[in-house]
């Protein structure tokens, strides 16, 4: 199954995770941590957040998590929802939602988020700052075994290069 993941910030409840009744023991920077261990087994996480529950409510913190992918947060919710993931109690996990009548702009990532996103789904480390626009190429049928006639495609390409933004 096809699955895009869009090199630009998430903002919506789709690729967002609520978990509360987090535990008042551990500071918010150790909690931060654990969650962040516990999930990004799922998935690339673009971030985790621990806040303060309200002085209402019981002592404790809640955490949002914002994953790239909307499958991989759909996956963390099921696997995490009312388990004891680090802490004695178990905690809850719900998906976020997205509210239809808000328009978001969508922003682009920036170059080390972009790296990061490409490396975790490509899965290699040398990215260019090269852009090759890829304007034709050609692959002849020759009767060749697929293998044999890709190595020989051959492509018109035209160049162009970012500017250094560092």
């Amino acid at each position: 199954m096809l699955h895009l993941v869009p090199f630009a910030v998430p903002f919506g409840g789709d690729e967002s995770l609520l978990v509360w009744e987090l535990s008042s023991r551990p500071t918010a920077e150790a909690l931060q941590r654990s969650l962040f261990t516990v999930f990004s087994r799922f998935g690339l996480l673009y971030s985790v957040r621990v806040f303060p529950n309200a002085t209402v409510a019981s002592s404790g913190f809640f955490a949002i998590i914002k994953f790239y992918s909307a499958r991989d947060a759909h996956r963390a919710q099921k696997a995490c929802n009312q388990k004891q993931l680090f802490q004695t109690s178990p905690v809850k996990v719900r998906l976020g939602t997205r509210h239809k009548a808000v328009q978001h702009n969508t922003l682009a990532l920036n170059r080390s988020r972009c790296q990061e996103l490409a490396n975790y789904y490509f899965g290699f480390h040398g990215w260019s700052k090269r852009i090759i626009k890829v304007s034709y190429f050609s692959c002849q049928p020759c009767g060749q075994r697929e293998e044999e006639c890709l190595s020989d495609f051959s492509f018109q390409e035209e160049v162009f290069r970012l500017p250094e933004l560092d």
